[in-house]
C-alpha cells in the first residue's frame, strides 16, 4: 500500500512562536498563508505543516498522489482504493472519500490510541 507523501500535522496555539521555534530546528516554510493560520515547513525530507484553530489535535497526514516535495507523481495509489483496501481490512473510517468522484478527496482513520490518520489526495 503506497500512501504518498508524510507529513505530521500539528495542532498549535500560536503560529508565529511554533514557526519561530521549528526555524530553530532547521525548519523553513515552504508554503502556507500564516495569515490564515496555517504553514508547511520543510527540513531535508521532513515535512511538518502548522494549523492554528483549525482541528483539535495532532495528525498523522498522507498525500498520495505527491512526493515528499509535494509534486505529482506520475502513478500512484488513488485515495478511494487505499480506503476500500482499508476497509476490507476491518479498519473504522471517521470520515470516508466519495466513492463516486475522481481526483481531490481525503479520509479519516483514527488508531487504537486514538491519534487521527488524514489520508489526503490533492490530485
Amino acid at each position: 500500500m503506497e500512501l504518498g507523501a508524510f507529513s505530521v500535522s500539528l495542532a498549535v496555539k500560536d503560529i508565529e512562536a511554533s514557526r519561530e521555534f521549528y526555524a530553530k530546528f532547521g525548519f523553513e516554510v515552504v508554503g502556507g498563508d500564516a495569515a490564515e493560520n496555517w504553514l508547511i515547513l520543510r527540513n531535508g525530507t521532513t515535512t511538518i505543516g502548522l494549523f492554528q484553530g483549525m482541528f483539535e489535535q495532532n495528525i498523522l497526514t498522507f498525500n498520495p498522489g505527491w512526493d515528499w516535495q509535494a509534486q505529482p507523481l506520475e502513478s500512484f495509489s488513488d485515495v478511494r482504493e487505499l480506503q476500500r483496501q482499508l476497509k476490507a481490512q476491518g479498519v473504522a473510517l471517521m470520515n470516508e472519500a466519495d466513492e463516486d468522484t475522481t481526483g481531490p478527496e481525503s479520509f479519516v482513520a483514527v488508531d487504537p490510541d486514538g491519534n487521527p490518520i488524514l489520508v489526503d489526495q490533492h490530485v
